[in-house]
């Protein structure tokens, strides 16, 4: 077509700027759709976008400024682009961490999100290995990570909690230990309650994490229905 003979293509605009931000848009989108599964905040749309605004930033940077540019006379330094990437996207970051109830979520979505920033400016910046190599990296924190934490780190723990039935105690219960970053993996209904309330219950809560116990103890404790909290903490599995 002749319009299409009639353009003229920047240095920055060949095949091989339009291969790193393809390059860009496939690792961000795969980082993505594992906080999509995950049903994060920030999922699949989210990282892609990052990704290729990122990348595009860093060409513009390398590439959009060659027609102002004259010997010894206008000298431009193309780090100073890149450099407002990494601030700038500490905005989006800062928009996904809030706190609830005294924890704070969406520290590694943020995390997540920065990374996905740096493998686009690795890809707009012509290091495709360096951006292949964090993309694993990332998957390899995320899926890897988790395991070896919970069996290796996780702190395992009892609660021992007397409670007036009839009050929804118990789900409140678990809602409250789930929230303050525990696991509850089992459930055991006991016959003594106590002295002082004839018709209470004790239930014995199995949990594993690496919350704050102190935490959640006092939290369970202020529970309407909840007459008393004890702990028995185990070690973390050594395998």
């Amino acid at each position: 077509m002749p319009f299409l003979h009639s353009l003229h293509v920047e240095p920055g605009e060949t095949a091989l700027q339009i291969g790193e931000l393809v390059l860009a848009f496939v690792l961000s989108s795969l980082i993505g759709l594992e906080r999509e599964l995950r049903m994060k905040s920030a999922g699949l749309r989210t990282h892609a976008l990052v990704g290729v605004a990122a990348a595009l930033i860093m060409l513009v940077s390398k590439y959009g400024f060659t027609d102002i540019l004259a010997k010894d006379l206008v000298v431009l330094d193309p780090s100073r682009v890149a450099a407002q990437v990494v601030s700038g996207i500490g905005f989006i970051g800062g928009g996904l961490i809030f706190v609830q109830r005294d924890i704070v979520r969406g520290l590694t979505t943020a995390a997540v999100i920065w990374l996905t920033a740096a493998v686009g400016m690795a890809c707009g910046a012509g290091l495709p290995v360096l951006a292949i190599f964090v993309t694993a990296a990332h998957f390899l924190v995320v899926y890897g990570y988790t395991p070896f934490t919970n069996r290796f780190l996780a702190a395992h723990a009892d609660l021992l909690v007397c409670y007036v039935p009839g009050k929804g105690a118990v789900q409140e219960i678990i809602q409250t230990c789930t929230g303050h970053g525990f696991l509850v993996h089992d459930l055991e209904l006991r016959r003594e309650g106590d002295a002082a309330h004839a018709d209470a219950q004790t239930i014995r809560i199995h949990l594993q994490g690496r919350g704050l116990l102190s935490s959640v103890v006092a939290s369970v404790g202020d529970i309407k229905g909840v007459v008393s909290v004890q702990v028995n903490r185990e070690q973390p599995s050594a395998g």
